[in-house]
């Protein structure tokens, strides 16, 4: 499912938003409209970026923003907004960001078919 939509009317000139790449199943939208609502804000985006650093090379970094900057591809999940910038978006292509409640663990995770290993902690990724 890798429909593209018009570009969006927004501050920057080039933002793309789309309906395929990056994916948040059910689950994570639920929890991130949560957040979003705890927010008391309606102009936030939950921003999915990919930074140097963590034991293997690279990290996940997830945050809510109200900026939108030139080539950042936004996808939609009814209500929720997931921006990428452009340098993030290739290594995110495919990638199922999910929301996990037991006993052992809470919070997201990311299954990226573009990372090659990840570290035991499971922050970082090559």
């Amino acid at each position: 499912m890798s429909t593209e939509t018009s570009p969006a009317t927004t501050a920057a000139t080039d933002v793309k938003i789309t309906t395929g790449g990056i994916s948040l199943t059910p689950v994570a939208a639920e929890k991130v409209a949560a957040l979003l609502s705890q927010e008391g804000r309606d102009d936030l985006a939950l921003r999915v970026a990919v930074q140097p650093g963590g034991c293997s090379g690279l990290r996940y970094q997830l945050y809510f923003d109200d900026r939108a900057l030139d080539g950042d591809t936004i996808t939609e999940f009814g209500s929720v907004k997931v921006v990428t910038d452009k340098m993030s978006t290739p290594y995110l292509m495919g990638a199922a960001i999910d929301f996990v409640d037991t006993i052992a663990k809470q919070g997201f995770t990311i299954d990226n078919p573009n990372a090659q290993g990840s570290c035991a902690c499971g922050d970082s990724f090559n």
